[in-house]
């Protein structure tokens, strides 16, 4: 399956510069269509967009910071990588 924007959107977050409450609602959105059958990695990946914009709570700081979504980006791209 094609990465349909995944990786900018864990970049994106990575970079501090996304809305996360949008990224977690596109994220839901694609994990509940059932029209649609991701791969592994895509699979892996959205699942942890959703809910990417929770907190400790009220104004506190996220639960996955832009340092810990960055990891997960290059672990995306590294199993991009290894897909091919």
């Amino acid at each position: 399956m094609a990465d349909d924007g995944i990786e900018r959107r864990l970049a994106a977050v990575a970079d501090g510069g996304a809305d996360r409450d949008a990224i977690d609602r596109w994220a839901g959105r694609q994990l509940l269509d059932d029209g649609r059958e991701w791969d592994e990695t895509s699979l892996w990946a959205l699942n942890l967009l959703f809910g990417i914009d929770l907190r400790h709570g009220p104004g506190q700081p996220y639960l996955h910071d832009e340092e810990q979504v960055g990891e997960w980006l290059a672990e995306y791209r590294r199993r991009r990588r290894a897909e091919r």
